[in-house]
């Protein structure tokens, strides 16, 4: 990684190519990422009613929290307005609608000082997406929904990008993980005791990228790229969106990011569904990637 790119105007295979290569994307706000976070205020500001939902925290008992965003985040996801815009959002930046296929979006939390790092409000340890099932040819976007600032935002941690982190990924499989932990999340707090890829040796933090976007600006990373949450100690609880594609010819041709160290089994192929008519990833492409990720470069 060696740069971070504003609004190309490359289309979408070239920019696949340059986030296979470690870059950073950055679009500026559109007119339907606005729409999908004007979607994610309006059912914030429902759910916590006369609060704001980024001090909240600060009026309310732990677990009262962590129970509203139960209820909350699965109501976002489930919207019939998110797949649409999200749809619209897609094609608007050039995403072929026949050939990419996305997951749902995703609401997420990081709230200030400690107060729920755990669970439904997990603050992320350093890790790659690939760690967790996703494929090399897996691309994430991220939108802030309000201002943020570099104490509440995203790090990328480019020193690992091309270079093998010992990790706990050998032991994670996404289907068990569906099957056990994922519907654990509002149980755990205080201590999070599901099992997930942790690194296994020291992470060099520094140097470290920080994104700051203003609300519905859009950045694109691939799911090989080392990130965290930025331990938040601003007072403001930050609020984001988050979704993932891939392209069937990537899928299919094994093209994407490179493998340095990421050994789990299971995958999540079967979560994304194609932007035109919602069918999922054919079976015969989806099954190449059960046994797991793709092998292993050497260091």
């Amino acid at each position: 990684m060696d740069s971070v790119i504003f609004d190309p105007a490359f289309d979408d295979q070239k920019r696949r190519q340059q986030l296979f290569r470690g870059q950073l994307i950055v679009y500026s706000a559109t007119k339907f990422s606005g729409e999908l976070i004007e979607l994610a205020q309006s059912l914030a500001r429902e759910a916590f009613g006369r609060l704001d939902p980024r001090t909240a925290q600060d009026s309310m008992p732990v677990r009262q929290y962590a129970d509203l965003l139960a209820e909350l985040k699965p109501r976002f996801i489930h919207h019939p307005e998110a797949k649409r815009i999200l749809r619209a959002l897609l094609e608007e930046i050039g995403c072929d609608p026949a050939a990419t296929y996305f997951d749902v979006p995703r609401l997420r939390t990081s709230t200030s000082n400690g107060y729920l790092t755990t669970g439904i409000a997990y603050a992320f340890h350093p890790h790659r997406d690939t760690w967790y099932s996703a494929p090399m040819c897996q691309v994430n976007w991220w939108i802030p929904v309000y201002e943020i600032e570099s104490g509440n935002a995203m790090a990328f941690h480019p020193a690992y990008w091309g270079r093998p982190l010992r990790n706990g990924s050998r032991d994670y499989n996404y289907h068990e993980w569906n099957r056990v932990s994922r519907f654990q999340a509002a149980q755990q707090v205080g201590v999070d005791t599901r099992q997930q890829p942790m690194p296994e040796e020291s992470v060099e933090l520094d140097p470290q990228v920080r994104v700051i976007t203003p609300p519905g600006g859009v950045l694109a990373f691939s799911a090989a790229h080392l990130h965290s949450s930025v331990p938040n100690f601003t007072g403001t609880t930050r609020l984001s969106i988050d979704f993932r594609t891939v392209h069937l010819d990537d899928v299919a041709n094994r093209v994407g990011a490179p493998n340095y160290d990421s050994e789990c089994t299971g995958t999540t192929m079967g979560d994304y569904l194609r932007l035109s008519d919602l069918d999922h990833i054919p079976t015969d492409l989806a099954s190449r990637y059960e046994s797991g990720t793709e092998l292993v470069k050497s260091g």
